[in-house]
């Protein structure tokens, strides 16, 4: 059996599917939810979820938590005097969750689908994908949170085209996914993110409060058992808002009680940094989207951290709409993995979608740009398959040699935003050899290949002598041999047509050839002006971009030859 797994930064939970649906599977204690806490004592005793969040509070050195922030990094956790990695800590919680499904279920579970924020790069994947095989699963799929969620919420139930915001919101991380349903496909078409917001930023906020409203009592030198205490509070303090127009914290610290109200304008007034931050990610999934708040359809809620009413109101407020809230925020992710797993598991009851992806980011090398006056400048990042683009996709760049008789070129094979090449992730790197010339002279098309199965194919080619070095890069993720790779990669040999010499492309502009030739003067002019449109819409290499501005200048010669 394939169950759903949503590792969460503050609980995590599984489920699995069954006839009637998915259904969430309890922890050993009867609860739905695991705190994603690690203790661990000086005998070795491992402690998950609930009794380590207990723990937390009197032995707090040795118990970690929100370590999911910091999945694929090198950062250590000690907990009684041995250090963890976050994948490492993530590795016992999932195995956690693994036991208690063949306790529930009665039988073994060996494979899992596990949901990550859809902002994660792709060492941040292959990190949750270890953590996952460390806990003796094998993990048949990961999936964004947004998409699982999309697809708990049935929003492929409905035969009619619709554009769905999934406004995801956990403990650490903040992801929104702009996605497009047109039966039977469900499009992500922007995904954006901040893998360092969440709901403990919000708990943070309070905490600030009481210490602002308490200036005799010095953070820094308080106990970890302490700050423990007052992060705990405030967390309390934070539930109460969202019912009650004010919460009191009662914090021990020394020998007696502090207490401080907090009141729900003030708290709201200090998140405000925050719900700014919320606004970026918002914007930016739009504008890659092409599309404006009024174009979205629904808005649904993800993520423990919506449950705050505050939280509620701002994006009532952001999208003027109510959004969706009909499954619990905590619960859809897990849901959506099940129902994943049970398409995996190619299960009757399910009705197949085809899901597509987008690149949650930018893929590109690095190169030498001339400033002028024979000053070069190197290591500038050149993108070439840019964020939140559908995937399969493929897109060429032409780069030219920048030295008198340069013999190589590098690639960098790079993964990031930054315009600073080093700034970027690198994923690797290809050589190849051009004749002598002059600078400039000599040119190379660089082709990136990006699949939904986390395959990037980096294709090098010499203009002047056909030579072509290649690269593929598999996620760690992608269970397919190297022979089903090379299968896949010639199915999408049709992506590697330049747009410009593709047949629908090419009898447009021989069409606009023609018209032109057909006419005289300011007419000339104007049909010059739509071709060059066209053209540079062809330029960009994005499917979208390009059947819009298609659409656009058919109409525009149909009307022409209409007059």
């Amino acid at each position: 059996m394939i169950i759903g797994i949503d590792l969460g930064t503050t609980n995590s939970l599984a489920a699995y599917y069954t006839e009637n649906g998915p259904v969430i599977i309890p922890n050993r204690l009867g609860k739905r939810l695991t705190p994603s806490v690690v203790s661990i004592d000086s005998e070795g005793v491992v402690y998950i979820g609930e009794t380590a969040k207990e723990r937390m509070a009197l032995y707090p050195d040795t118990c970690a938590s929100v370590f999911k922030r910091d999945m694929g990094s090198d950062k250590k956790y000690v907990l009684s005097g041995k250090g963890y990695t976050a994948v490492e800590l993530s590795s016992l919680v999932l195995k956690s969750l693994k036991e208690d499904a063949e306790v529930f279920l009665g039988e073994e579970v060996t494979e899992a689908v596990i949901s990550v924020p859809a902002y994660f790069n792709d060492v941040r994947r292959k990190a949750t994908k270890r953590a996952g095989e460390m806990a003796g699963l094998k993990v048949e799929r990961i999936i964004s949170e947004p998409t699982a969620a999309a697809i708990a919420y049935g929003l492929t139930s409905d035969n009619k085209p619709a554009k769905n915001l999934v406004f995801d919101l956990g403990g650490g991380t903040f992801d929104v996914s702009i996605l497009d349903y047109f039966h039977p496909i469900l499009e992500v078409r922007a995904v954006a993110g901040d893998n360092y917001l969440g709901g403990e930023d919000f708990t943070n906020v309070i905490e600030k409060i009481f210490y602002e409203k308490n200036p005799g009592i010095n953070k820094d030198e308080l106990s970890v058992k302490e700050r423990e205490n007052v992060h705990r509070e405030a967390e309390k303090a934070k539930i109460t808002l969202s019912d009650e127009a004010e919460a009191v914290m009662k914090c021990h610290i020394g020998d007696s009680i502090v207490e401080t109200t907090i009141t729900l304008s003030q708290y709201e007034r200090d998140c405000e940094d925050l719900f700014e931050r919320i606004r970026i990610p918002v914007k930016r999934a739009l504008s890659d989207a092409m599309l404006k708040i009024s174009d979205i359809n629904k808005i649904v809620l993800v993520g423990g951290a919506t449950k705050q009413t505050s939280i509620r109101s701002f994006v009532s407020k952001l999208f003027k709409t109510f959004p969706d809230t009909s499954i619990n925020p905590d619960e859809a992710v897990a849901l959506g993995a099940a129902i994943q797993g049970a398409i995996k598991e190619r299960n009757e009851s399910i009705r197949e979608v085809i899901m597509t992806d987008v690149c949650s980011f930018t893929l590109g090398t690095s190169v030498t740009v001339d400033l002028g006056d024979h000053h070069l400048e190197s290591g500038h990042y050149c993108p070439i398959l840019e964020r939140n683009t559908v995937i399969p996709a493929s897109r060429t760049e032409r780069l030219y040699t920048v030295s008198d008789n340069q013999e190589h070129i590098k690639v960098d094979i790079l993964q990031g935003e930054s315009r600073i090449a080093k700034n970027n992730l690198l994923l690797g790197v290809l050589e190849i050899k051009v004749p002598k010339a002059k600078a400039g002279e000599e040119a190379i098309d660089v082709t990136y290949t990006y699949d939904i199965n986390s395959i990037l194919e980096v294709e090098v080619k010499s203009v002047s002598t056909g030579q072509k070095e290649r690269c593929i890069i598999k996620g760690q993720y992608t269970e397919m041999t190297d022979e089903e790779i090379e299968a896949r990669l010639k199915e999408l040999a049709y992506l590697k047509i330049h747009p410009r010499d593709q047949e629908e492309n090419k009898l447009v502009l021989l069409r606009m050839e023609r018209l032109y030739e057909e006419s005289l003067g300011q007419d000339r002019a104007v049909l010059e002006n739509a071709t060059h449109k066209f053209e540079l819409a062809l330029s960009t290499q994005d499917k979208r971009v390009i059947e819009q501005e298609r659409k656009k200048l058919t109409e525009f010669m149909d009307e022409w030859e209409g007059k």
